[in-house]
């Protein structure tokens, strides 16, 4: 599948939420659910109640336009492990890396948060944002 163009408004959309993300007092998870046994005795692991400015991060996120349909999980968790790397990103690195952020939670509960409280996402919206200048 081929990606996307990313429009202004669509790196606008993204960025809204960067002075809310660049707060770092704040929580992303209002509350971690599950881990405690129901009436029938099931177990469930437990599992975290995004804040709804993060849901809705992350659902925009998303969205096809920001998702690299050839991304390589590792090659895009070394790329978020470099601040310098971050930085410097072309668009197309940082579609890579928010596919990465996004497709995460699948695989383990909390990578959202962790995302966020690494302060990944906040990077990577700075980044973004000096790419959304460029083009002004």
């Amino acid at each position: 599948m081929e990606n996307a163009e990313i429009s202004s408004e669509q790196m606008d959309e993204l960025l809204q939420f960067l002075p809310a993300f660049e707060n770092p007092d704040r929580a992303y998870v209002r509350e971690w659910a599950g881990a405690e046994p129901t009436s029938d005795g099931t177990l469930t692991f437990p599992y975290p109640i995004y804040c709804e400015d993060v849901l809705q991060f992350y659902a925009l996120a998303g969205q096809g336009c920001w998702s690299d349909f050839d991304y390589e999980p590792r090659e895009a968790h070394e790329m978020l492990s470099d601040d310098t790397f971050i930085a410097m990103a072309s668009i197309d690195q940082v579609r890579t890396m928010l596919t990465y952020c996004v497709r995460g939670e699948r695989f383990g509960d909390g990578h959202w948060a962790h995302m966020l409280e690494s302060g990944r996402i906040v990077a990577i919206l700075r980044r973004l944002a000096a790419l959304r200048a460029e083009l002004t």
